[in-house]
């Protein structure tokens, strides 16, 4: 599927960014904006990078003298949400499930997730001879049979969205500048507005900080439990060391805090999603936000749930939730709100470098 099919939202898209070029009010308030003035034409490449370097924060909106009532109507967080979420779905690679999961994505993830931990039950069943904590339920080979293409099929299947990407949207690399645009990443600094008091997603009247922290804290939660499945396989195979691991060792210290800031920065985005104006983002696609924010919620709680339950009956039940919470969250990536940190890290990495 390419952009060129969808016309109309890119020329209601360019018709806005014209108005907002010639006005430039809101010069100051993030890096769409400068990008946007460096320019007095724009392709729908263009503009896909633009909606992907917008981190909807809504301040331009409130700020903007031409919103509605007024006859040009803007809605600049809006039309760019549209595109971008336009672009997740025209790049997804195979395309056919990913306008699904955006539409109804609480009911397809809810019921993957179910299917996923009936397997994971049902394979319970099936106990290895020997073994101890998870592997006395289910053993380690039957885990990496189903979790190795689970997660290796998602990885390829976003390098070829992320190919067709940085194609269109004529994205060039400055290694020079690559470690600004990875502070810029990391510090979210275009949630915290062009005066530095937070944005306006939660009420035109209200700056406020929570979103950029509750993305910090999700962003580097799953990092945390990402970097102690990496430990885990790294003792495992390199060093002879099997799981269960006890509190004080690299993947209890790395995953424990990290499901914890996973839990609250994922709790706290459904929160604000919840309280916030959808039409100043992509109301069609909301489901599909909101399922991706509760998928990861259930992955870090289950995870958590999993490790106090240890040495109890609730260890097979917990299990299965939780590995299927993970299963689904894989096989679900490339659909999901998951690529909009690959193509926002690309957008931050290229942004003034064009």
């Amino acid at each position: 599927m390419s952009l060129d099919q969808t016309p109309d939202l890119h020329g209601e898209a360019r018709r806005q960014i014209e108005i907002c070029n010639a006005c430039r009010y809101c010069e100051g308030y993030c890096d769409v904006f400068p990008e946007l003035h460096a320019r007095r034409a724009w392709s729908d490449g263009d503009i896909t990078h633009l909606a992907n370097l917008c981190h909807n924060c809504r301040g331009c909106y409130y700020a903007c003298q031409f919103t509605a009532p007024h006859e040009f109507d803007l809605n600049l967080p809006g039309i760019l949400a549209e595109v971008r979420h336009d672009s997740w779905i025209a790049y997804a690679w195979p395309a056919g499930f990913a306008r699904l999961f955006q539409r109804s994505g609480v009911a397809v993830a809810g019921l993957l997730l179910i299917a996923c931990a009936l397997l994971f039950w049902l394979a319970s069943a099936l106990r290895p001879d020997s073994g101890a904590g998870f592997y006395a339920i289910m053993s380690h080979g039957l885990m990496v049979a189903l979790f190795a293409p689970a997660f290796l099929f998602p990885l390829a299947s976003i390098a070829v969205s992320l190919r067709r990407y940085w194609r269109d949207t004529g994205g060039t690399l400055d290694l020079s500048a690559t470690g600004a645009g990875l502070a810029r990443a990391g510090s979210m600094r275009n949630l915290g507005g062009g005066h530095g008091d937070g944005c306006n997603f939660e009420d035109e009247d209200r700056y406020s900080s929570a979103r950029r922290w509750a993305h910090q804290a999700t962003m580097y939660g799953f990092l945390l439990c990402f970097a102690a499945t990496v430990s885990g396989t790294v003792l495992h195979y390199a060093f002879g060391l099997p799981a269960p691991y006890g509190l004080i060792s690299l993947p209890k210290l790395l995953g424990v805090p990290g499901g914890v800031l996973l839990c609250l920065g994922t709790f706290e985005l459904a929160r604000l999603k919840l309280k916030a104006d959808r039409q100043l983002g992509a109301p069609d696609h909301w489901n599909g936000e909101m399922a991706f924010v509760l998928l990861l919620f259930t992955v870090g709680l289950s995870g958590l749930a999993l490790y106090a339950a240890t040495g109890t009956g609730l260890v097979a039940p917990l299990l299965a939730l939780h590995l299927g919470a993970v299963l689904t969250f894989f096989l679900t990536m490339p659909y999901t709100k998951m690529v909009h940190g690959f193509y926002r890290l690309s957008a931050l990495l290229a942004c003034n470098r064009r």
